[in-house]
């Protein structure tokens, strides 16, 4: 007779096994790009793509001192087309990437380091500009094999960001005077 035990029972959502050594990430994270002087971004974990993409704009490929090199500018906010970072960073490569449509585009690549649950490390992350997308960054398999699970039952699990709290404000009343009195249309003088 096959019996499972509590030890061999899949794991409900958010449950790591025991066995596994490895932290849990949620289907989306907050992380930073700290070489970029990116301090969070909003990242969607997906293990479908392979490598990692950050939405950019102004994308250009550039020499300095014989070196290649790449300047962009990325709105690291959802829904926040005024905060921008301005980036000069060496280019890893240009190739071609197939997005989840199908669609091949000719991308520039960076090798950076990302910030997740207290780990630094470097991975490999293609420009492309994400305007229609929900989120500005994929991280993807590549960057979390061997480091993190993912639960997609799980969403934030390294942590919400810290909102900055926006001041509200005042607005200014005429001051009510005693001799005022609402009249109706029906009122004769």
């Amino acid at each position: 007779m096959n019996v499972l035990t509590d030890a061999s029972a899949p794991p409900t959502s958010g449950e790591i096994p025991s066995a596994s050594p490895l932290p849990a990430l949620g289907w989306r994270e907050w992380v930073a790009l700290p070489d970029l002087g990116i301090d969070s971004i909003k990242a969607k974990v997906d293990t479908g793509a392979r490598t990692s993409s950050l939405h950019a704009y102004g994308i250009e490929p550039f020499e300095r001192d014989g070196e290649h090199w790449v300047r962009f500018r990325v709105h690291p906010i959802q829904h926040d087309g005024y905060t921008t970072v301005k980036v000069e960073t060496p280019l890893l490569e240009q190739r071609w990437v197939k997005s989840s449509s199908g669609h091949k585009s000719f991308r520039c690549v960076i090798l950076t380091n990302v910030t997740l649950m207290g780990q630094t490390w470097p991975i490999e992350l293609t420009l492309v500009r994400r305007d229609d997308m929900g989120f500005r960054m994929l991280l993807g398999r590549e960057a979390v094999r061997g480091r993190f699970l993912v639960d997609p039952g799980l969403s934030f699990a390294a942590g919400r960001r810290k909102r900055r709290k926006k001041k509200k404000k005042k607005v200014k009343r005429a001051p009510a005077h005693k001799n005022e009195h609402p009249t109706s249309e029906h009122e004769s003088l």
